[in-house]
C-alpha cells in the first residue's frame, strides 16, 4: 500500500527528502541549547565568569537561530511535498476513473468516488506531513535526547528507559481500539454522500413532492450515525492527552526529587539538572507529538486503503495489443449476444440476440421498461462487454478496436442528457474540438436546435449552467443531437432521446437525419411508435429476448406487443382529439 501511494509523490522527490535534512538541523541545534545551556550555569552564572557567559551566550543565540532557520525551511519543504503529493494522488486516481468502465463505476458508486478524491485524500494528505515532519523530527529528538541525558547523567537517566516503552504500548493498545471504527465511520461517509448527492441533483423532485423533511431525516439519521462513531473513536483516542500528560509530571517529579538528592551530596550540579529536565521535557513533547501523529495515520490508515483500492482497480474494458484504428462502415453484427451486468450468466439482462445491421439502416427499437433496450445499444461502443456471443461492427469484433477510436466511430445520445458549465459552443464542441461554426450551426439545423438558439440573446456564446437547468427538457435533448452529430459518426445512436421534443420536431429531426446523413446508421430507441414507424427495420424487446423484427406493416400483422403498443396509443390519439 505504502508503494502504491509512494508512486505519487513523483516530482515532489526533492521536497521530501529535504524536509527530513532540515529537520535533522533542527533537532541537533534544540539538542545542543539544553547541553550548553547547562554549562552556562555551572561554569558561567554560578562562578561568575563574565567571559563564558559572553561565549556561550553567543553561541547559544546564533545556535537558537539555526534552529529557527532550519525549522521554517522544513516547513516549507513539507507544506510543498505535501500538497504536491495529494495534487498527484488526486490526478492519478482521476485519471483511473477516466479509464473505468460503466461496471467499474457501478461496483464502486460515485458517492465513493467523490469521498475517496475528496475526504480519504485529506486525510493520507494530514498523514503525510506529519510523516515527513513529525515521524522524522520525534525519533530523532527522543534519541539525541536520550543519549545527551546518558551523557549528563546515567543514573536519572534510567528514568527514560522504564517509563517510555510503558507509554509506547498503551499508544499502540489505544490506537487499535480506535481503527476498526474509523474503518466504519468511512463507509458512512460514502453514505452521506450520496444522499446529499441525490438531492441536490434531484432537488425539483423533492421539491415539487413536498418531500423536505423526509430528506433531511433521512440525514440527519446517517449523520448521527458519524457523529456517535466519531465520537466513540475520539472517545478512545482523548486518553491519549492525559496519560501523557500524566506521564510527563510523574517523570518531572522523580527528576527533581532524586536530582536534589544528588547535588546536596555533591554528585550533580545544578546546570545538569536544568539540562536534564529540557531533555525529559523534549522526549515527552517528541512523545506526545508521536500520539498524535498516530491517531492520524490511524485515521488516515482506512483512508488509504480506500484510495489504493480504487488505484488497484483493473479496467473492465481496455485495449487489445494491436488495436484496429478505423471504423470502415456502420454495418452491425451481433451474433448469439447475451449479457449480464454481474457477470453471471445465470442472470442474464439480454439473451441470444441474433441481429444484423447494414450500413445507412436505420433501426427502431421499442419495447417495455426493463426490456434492455439501452443495455443492447451500450453494447455496441463497448460501454459494456458482451458477457457470451460476439458483437461485430463494420465487420471488426468490438473487443479489437481502439476504444477512442470505437467510441468516435459510434455517437450515442444517452437517456439521461448532461450538458456541462459553459457556452452552448463549448458543450457542442465535446462532439468536435476543432468543429468550424459553419459545422457547428449545420448539425444544430439537423438537430433542430438552430431556431431557439438564435432566440437566446448571446446565441451560441449563451451560458448553460450547471446541469443544464436554464435549457428546456428538449432543447437539452436537440443539443447533445447536435453535439453527437459533430463526431461525424458511422454509427448514431438516440437512446430515447427526443422524448421530451413534441411530435412535429422529432419528424422533423427523422426528416434531416434520412436526407442528409443517409449513410450513417441511425438506431433510434422511443416509445412512440411515431418516432419509429419509418425506419427501415424496428425490433421488439421483451425480456431482454428479441419478439420481433421487422417493417412497422409487417411487425402490425405479426407481434402481438408492437401491435398493442400501436393501438393503445393510436387509440389515446384519437381520443385526445
Amino acid at each position: 500500500m505504502i508503494r502504491k501511494l509512494a508512486k505519487s509523490i513523483r516530482d515532489y522527490k526533492k521536497d521530501t527528502i529535504l524536509t527530513p535534512v532540515f529537520i535533522s538541523g533542527e533537532v541537533f541545534m534544540e539538542i545542543l541549547i539544553p547541553f550548553l545551556l547547562g554549562k552556562l550555569i555551572d561554569n558561567g552564572i554560578i562562578e561568575s565568569n563574565l567571559k563564558v557567559i559572553l561565549i556561550l551566550g553567543v553561541v547559544l543565540v546564533v545556535a537558537a537561530l539555526f534552529s529557527l532557520f532550519f525549522g521554517i525551511t522544513a516547513g516549507k519543504y513539507a507544506a510543498k511535498a505535501s500538497a504536491g503529493f495529494a495534487k498527484n494522488l488526486r490526478q492519478d486516481m482521476y485519471e483511473k476513473v477516466q479509464k473505468f468502465s460503466f461496471y467499474n463505476i457501478d461496483r464502486f458508486s460515485t458517492s465513493s468516488i467523490v469521498t475517496r478524491l475528496t475526504t480519504d485524500v485529506s486525510n493520507v494528505q494530514m498523514a503525510f506531513m506529519s510523516i515527513i515532519r513529525g515521524a522524522v523530527r520525534s525519533p530523532l529528538m527522543i534519541i539525541f535526547s536520550f543519549t545527551m541525558a546518558f551523557i549528563t547523567n546515567p543514573r536519572i537517566a534510567l528514568i527514560f528507559l522504564v517509563v517510555a516503552p510503558i507509554l509506547g504500548f498503551l499508544l499502540i493498545f489505544i490506537a487499535k481500539k480506535a481503527h476498526p471504527i474509523f474503518e466504519r465511520v468511512f463507509n458512512t461517509y460514502d453514505d452521506l454522500n450520496n444522499i446529499v448527492q441525490e438531492n441536490v441533483k434531484g432537488v425539483r423532485v423533492v421539491k415539487s413532492f413536498v418531500q423536505e423533511d423526509y430528506e433531511i431525516g433521512k440525514f440527519e439519521k446517517i449523520s448521527d450515525s458519524i457523529y456517535k462513531d466519531f465520537s466513540k473513536a475520539e472517545a478512545i483516542l482523548a486518553f491519549n492527552s492525559p496519560l501523557m500528560q500524566s506521564t510527563i509530571y510523574i517523570i518531572i517529579t522523580l527528576i527533581s526529587w532524586f536530582g536534589a538528592r544528588f547535588i546536596v551530596s555533591g554528585t550533580m550540579t545544578t546546570g545538569e539538572i536544568t539540562s536534564l529536565i529540557t531533555y525529559a521535557m523534549s522526549i515527552l513533547n517528541s512523545l506526545m507529538m508521536l500520539s498524535m501523529i498516530f491517531v492520524t495515520i490511524t485515521i488516515a490508515t482506512e483512508s488509504a486503503r480506500r484510495i489504493v483500492e480504487l488505484l488497484d482497480e483493473v479496467p473492465d474494458i481496455q485495449n487489445p495489443e494491436n488495436p484496429v484504428m478505423e471504423v470502415k462502415n456502420g454495418e452491425i453484427n451481433f451474433d448469439n449476444v447475451s449479457f449480464s451486468y454481474s457477470k453471471d450468466e445465470n442472470r442474464l439482462c439480454l439473451k441470444n440476440i441474433n441481429l444484423d445491421i447494414k450500413s445507412g439502416e436505420t433501426l427502431g427499437i421499442i419495447g417495455g421498461t426493463g426490456s434492455s433496450k439501452t443495455t443492447l445499444i451500450s453494447l455496441i461502443s463497448r460501454l459494456y462487454d458482451v458477457t457470451k456471443g460476439k458483437l461485430e461492427v463494420g465487420g471488426v469484433n468490438v473487443k479489437d478496436y481502439d476504444l477512442k477510436t470505437l467510441r468516435d466511430g459510434v455517437s450515442v445520445v444517452l437517456q439521461k442528457n448532461e450538458l456541462f458549465t459553459g457556452t452552448i459552443k463549448d458543450n457542442l464542441k465535446w462532439g468536435n474540438k476543432d468543429a468550424s461554426d459553419e459545422e457547428i450551426i449545420r448539425a444544430c439545423k439537423l438537430a433542430q436546435a438552430d431556431d431557439f438558439i438564435q432566440n437566446f440573446p448571446d446565441k451560441y456564446d449563451t451560458y448553460i449552467e450547471e446541469g443544464g437547468t436554464n435549457v428546456s427538457g428538449g432543447q437539452k435533448q436537440r443539443l447533445c443531437i447536435a453535439r453527437a452529430l459533430l463526431k461525424k459518426p458511422k454509427i448514431l445512436i438516440l437512446d430515447d432521446s427526443t422524448s421530451a421534443v413534441d411530435t412535429k420536431t422529432d419528424s422533423l429531426i427523422r426528416k434531416a437525419f434520412k436526407e442528409e446523413i443517409p449513410n450513417v446508421t441511425k438506431i433510434i430507441i422511443a416509445q412512440r411508435i411515431s418516432s419509429v414507424q419509418d425506419c427501415d427495420k424496428i425490433l421488439v424487446l421483451d425480456n431482454g429476448e428479441i419478439s420481433g423484427l421487422g417493417t412497422h406493416s409487417e411487425l402490425l400483422e405479426t407481434n402481438e406487443i408492437y401491435k398493442d403498443v400501436y393501438y393503445s396509443q393510436t387509440k389515446g390519439e384519437e381520443d385526445g382529439e
